[in-house]
């Protein structure tokens, strides 16, 4: 991409999403960006809708969201989903509402107040089990799906790391300082980052406030896992995975990751020997969507879906 391009990019991008508040169910107020929302261009395809993990926000899709939304030949919307309790959407009086079904509910409320009926879904981590959700609940609103380092069989030992470093990182005082912390935690699994991704890293985790740094969900939100028992594997999702896999399907696995393992991508892909999958090199759980050619990669399949559809 040409400097001038990208510049054009960057700057449009400041003004490139709407911030959209709309009511949950219960009327909790949510938060979710719109990106290209007006654009009759954009319009014309499926929609992007992107799902974060336990505790991240849209901040983890901005850089990709931009790349898809203003693609010169295919621009698209994209929105991505701040959970109850995450990012710009409120918090939960009641931390047991901090559950996968009620943030699907969340989304397919969200998709309605956007006057979204169908898109495609790319889902990392939690955001991926929001989506295998879905896929039993609303099964038309999906029109195709990327996993990102996620899939029907959890590791546990993956989850007792993401409950380790959540539950004991440092609070950061500076934004080197997180940046710092983020790679001390997660620099093994991830060789691919260099020192400008680790600060951006830091960026889409922690707000300032007048308290310092703060990571930007609800600690609430780990109670869930406080009590449970790692040595027991977990409950599978298989028969939502096939309802998944009914339709065009991609995952990503981080080279590194230990919450999705080979021996799960290998059953998925026997199961649905349709389903693309890639392995991201230098990455552990979750790849970094923008970075190590994944722009290009999932351009590439959402392309592929819009022929599908036109056909």
């Amino acid at each position: 991409m040409a400097k001038a391009d990208a510049d054009a990019i960057l700057t449009r991008a400041e003004t490139g999403f709407d911030d959209v508040f709309f009511s949950g169910p219960d009327g909790l107020r949510l938060h979710a960006r719109d990106y290209r929302r007006a654009d009759p261009e954009a319009r014309e395809r499926l929609p992007l809708v992107c799902l974060p993990g336990l505790t991240r926000n849209v901040r983890d899709f901005h850089a990709l969201a931009t790349f898809l939304a203003f693609d010169a030949e295919t621009p698209r919307r994209v929105v991505s989903f701040d959970y109850r309790g995450r990012g710009g959407s409120d918090r939960d009086r009641d931390p047991a509402r901090y559950t996968i079904l009620v943030e699907a509910e969340d989304v397919l409320a969200g998709l309605a107040a956007l006057g979204i009926e169908r898109a495609i879904f790319l889902g990392t981590s939690r955001g991926g089990l929001i989506m295998h959700a879905l896929a039993a609940m609303r099964p038309t609103v999906m029109a195709a799906g990327i996993l990102n380092d996620i899939g029907p069989v959890i590791e546990g030992a993956g989850l007792a790391q993401i409950k380790a470093y959540l539950t004991r990182a440092p609070k950061p005082k500076t934004w080197d300082e997180a940046a710092a912390i983020q790679k001390e935690v997660h620099g093994k699994a991830f060789p691919a980052l260099g020192e400008s991704d680790w600060a951006d890293f830091a960026r889409a985790i922690y707000v300032e406030t007048k308290n310092g740094l703060v990571a930007d969900y609800d600690p609430a939100l780990l109670d869930g896992l406080k009590d449970m028992n790692f040595s027991v594997p977990l409950p599978t999702l298989w028969p939502q995975f096939d309802a998944l896999a009914t339709r065009p399907l991609m995952v990503l696995r981080g080279e590194n990751s230990k919450l999705l393992s080979e021996e799960t991508v290998a059953a998925m892909k026997a199961r649905a020997p349709h389903i693309e999958t890639r392995l991201v090199r230098g990455h552990g759980h979750a790849p970094v969507l923008h970075l190590s050619g994944l722009p290009g990669i999932i351009g590439s399949f959402l392309r592929a879906v819009d022929r599908k559809q036109a056909s």
